[in-house]
């Protein structure tokens, strides 16, 4: 009864925290352009929460592993997250707000990986159980993009910083109801140091794989729509090619306990590599057929939704015991974090120079690379 209530719990914080991503992503630039913000100033705004991402984690990680106290640890994220992010309402002008998001987000992005640690080790590392549960994730950021968008186009761009603290305010309440997890009992982890762990051939090897999957991931989520809209496709038809890559990954995540029945962590792996080298070389030549993209957007079931899930099962694995909370903030550091913004901030850099074609090729062969990584470097199992 316990366990069933916490995982409740550990689903309501899914869907806040991913409708929090829902509200940011498509239309926080936005309402900082109806704030009549230049382009310079929007740049950092909209950079704050992915660099919180790169360095946040890691240190609350740290503290809750070294503290042992996980739970009061995410009750202060959430308060801080709620609390900060109260002067959206009030101000209009650059400073404040920036202090507000920066800080905003530094509790905001802390609690992420305390709750993956403790729902890995609730679900004893299963990475299908967990994807059924991550669901909610995900129709918490269509939930939020859909709603926002009518209340949008209803009431204005104003109506944006209310919803952000309905959100918050959700977020803090269910971090409040996630109790302690003790940490799962393994001896050789528990009396290895975190730097031993890294040492490890398969575990830099898995980083690597992680970092470079996120790193070719920065210009779809930088430049996709960009690239769609210069090619004449309408606002409408990218809101559903981005739709139908959200329900592929809700899919997968439902189908991820069968999947794991019947194929090796690694097997799941390589094969979710394969895909992505294959969907960006379609984004980025095949930009002008219909039935190539639709097949791209399906494949984001494979590039994100169980990538995303065996990677969890490995790092549960590798990172156990006391260094749970370390090793889900790496994660997250390393490819949300750095792979994702250095994407970001090197497609932008020579996206006018390449074109989308070439910039996207360059992220297929980053996938390629990570696939080599994980193929040489990765055991065939891992405890499941």
């Amino acid at each position: 009864m316990l366990r069933n209530k916490a995982l409740l719990a550990i689903a309501g914080f899914y869907f806040c925290y991913f409708a929090f991503n829902g509200l940011f992503s498509p239309y926080w630039g936005l309402y900082l352009a109806g704030l009549a913000f230049p382009a310079w100033q929007i740049g950092i705004l909209t950079s704050l929460t992915q660099i919180n991402r790169i360095y946040a984690p890691a240190l609350w990680g740290y503290l809750a592993d070294r503290t042992g106290r996980r739970q009061q640890i995410l009750r202060l994220a959430g308060l801080g997250g709620l609390l900060f992010y109260i002067p959206l309402l009030f101000t209009s002008t650059f400073w404040p707000i920036f202090i507000a998001v920066l800080l905003g987000s530094f509790f905001w992005s802390a609690a992420l990986p305390l709750v993956e640690a403790t729902a890995m080790n609730l679900l004893k590392g299963d990475s299908g159980a967990y994807s059924r549960l991550r669901i909610w994730g995900s129709l918490g950021f269509v939930a939020a993009t859909l709603l926002a968008g009518y209340l949008i186009d209803k009431q204005g761009l104003a109506v944006f910083p209310w919803a952000v603290m309905s959100v918050m305010l959700a977020l803090a309440v269910y971090c409040w109801q996630i109790p302690e997890s003790p940490t799962s009992e393994q001896v050789v982890t528990q009396e290895t140091s975190f730097l031993t762990v890294l040492r490890q051939r398969e575990v830099r090897a898995l980083l690597c794989s992680c970092f470079l999957m996120a790193l070719a991931h920065g210009p779809y989520y930088s430049f996709y729509s960009i690239y769609l809209a210069d090619q004449g496709y309408g606002k409408s038809t990218i809101g559903w090619f981005w739709s139908i890559g959200v329900v592929a990954e809700i899919a997968i995540f439902w189908l991820m306990p069968r999947l794991n029945a019947r194929f090796a962590h690694k097997t799941l792996l390589l094969f979710g590599l394969a895909v992505a080298t294959l969907r960006f070389l379609q984004i980025g030549w095949g930009i002008e057929s219909l039935a190539l993209l639709l097949l791209a957007q399906l494949a984001h079931a494979f590039t994100f939704g169980s990538n995303h899930a065996v990677n969890m099962a490995y790092i549960h694995h590798y990172f156990a015991g006391r260094h749970q909370a370390k090793g889900q903030a790496l994660y997250i550091a390393v490819s949300f974090g750095i792979g994702g913004s250095l994407g970001g901030i090197l497609s932008g850099t020579v996206w006018q120079v390449l074109g989308g074609a070439w910039v996207f090729s360059l992220a297929a062969a980053a996938c390629a690379l990570a696939y080599w990584l994980a193929w040489r470097g990765l055991p065939e199992h891992i405890a499941r």
